[in-house]
């Protein structure tokens, strides 16, 4: 796995440490790496066999989710809405 060092600003890092404390990300290198997958699903780009395999052995590695089952559910309504939105 490769290393990337970056500057952001201090709101931007602070995003990104919420989400890790919410528990959803171990780290902020796995919550900038789903970003860069998603952007890349966006793009109709197809993930090599080894990238997918990444991404299980990260989410593995990641446990168990404290979430419900609802909760889960309507965060990916949520996301889902706002694609639409977002398309509109």
């Amino acid at each position: 796995m490769a290393s990337l060092t970056i500057s952001l600003p201090d709101a931007a890092k602070d995003w990104i440490d919420e989400q890790v404390r919410s528990g959803r990300y171990a780290s902020a290198g796995e919550y900038l790496s789903e970003l860069v997958v998603q952007e890349r699903v966006r793009r109709g780009e197809e993930l090599s066999v080894d990238e997918l395999r990444d991404l299980l052995a990260a989410s593995r590695g990641s446990g168990v989710s404290t979430r419900s089952i609802a909760e889960i559910l309507d965060e990916a309504k949520s996301i889902v809405s706002q694609r639409k939105v977002g398309r509109a």
